[in-house]
């Protein structure tokens, strides 16, 4: 991976770091979610108007990624609703490049050995460090299928992409088709579970909505560009240097609390990122 490469990742994981913080300020995760999806759907209709329609050999992938995203945003919403962002954030995004990693090694997708291989095994040891603090630290266990429900939807559409953005060879309209597509799938699967209800926002929410699909978005596009440069699963651990800011303003924001275990299991992550550049 090139410097420009790794810079641009880094930068990828702040934004990514930074919708979240975004969402979880939401009085209603569901409908944060919601307005956040419907956003991007928006730009990325804007952006895909100056590009060419995708192959059909390109629209699996696309159509199979934004069944993918719903899960992810479906089961993310759903943790927030019973954990601190710091206790959520870092098992949903942490556990991710573990996934990746096995998946790689089963189907021979981009595979990685030495210094970063280590590196992304650290960064698991954090994250079971992280998780485990749920069980000793009176926190609500209900967050945890949904966090790793949320990681294993991860997991997927970044292997999904990583393959279908190479394929189409444009990155960034890959992305605008994705959240297009995903927006319009995630509006019908919540009008389906929430009723008509949830599409009734305030104006205040908007601007909210805005920012964090501005974010999402273009942290997202720099990352399935960096995967097509890059090993897929390398890229997906890199970005994990969102959990340490997402920790940071969990504990600055929203008052979450920080103990022994949480640093200790930052500390290890940054580690394990650490060893990717070595």
């Amino acid at each position: 991976m090139t410097l420009t490469v790794f810079i641009a990742v880094l930068f990828s994981a702040l934004l990514h770091a930074s919708w979240n913080v975004l969402i979880k300020t939401g009085s209603s995760k569901q409908k944060a979610m919601l307005l956040m999806s419907v956003c991007q759907a928006g730009l990325g209709g804007v952006i895909v108007l100056f590009r060419d329609l995708p192959g059909s050999d390109v629209w699996v992938w696309i159509v199979a990624s934004g069944v993918i995203h719903c899960a992810y945003q479906l089961f993310l919403a759903y943790a927030y609703e019973q954990g601190d962002l710091s206790r959520v954030y870092p098992i949903a995004r942490g556990t991710a490049p573990f996934l990746v990693l096995v998946a790689s090694f089963l189907f021979g997708i981009d595979m990685i050995a030495g210094a970063e291989f280590w590196g992304v095994c650290v960064l698991l040891l954090g994250i079971v460090l992280m998780a485990r603090g749920v069980f000793t630290s009176g926190e609500s266990r209900r967050l945890l299928p949904f966090a790793f429900g949320s990681a294993l939807a991860t997991a997927g559409y970044s292997l999904v992409d990583g393959l279908g953005a190479r394929i189409y060879g444009d990155p960034f309209a890959y992305v605008g088709w994705l959240m297009l597509c995903s927006g319009s799938f995630y509006a019908a699967l919540i009008f389906g579970l929430k009723g008509r209800d949830v599409f009734r926002w305030r104006v205040a929410d908007l601007g909210t909505g805005v920012a964090a699909a501005g974010a999402s978005m273009a942290a997202y596009m720099v990352a399935v560009w960096a995967m097509t440069l890059a090993p897929i699963a390398l890229v997906t651990a890199l970005r994990e240097t969102s959990i340490l800011v997402a920790m940071l303003l969990g504990w600055l924001v929203f008052g979450d609390k920080m103990n022994a275990t949480k640093i200790a299991a930052g500390g290890l992550i940054l580690v394990g990122v650490a060893l990717t550049r070595v």
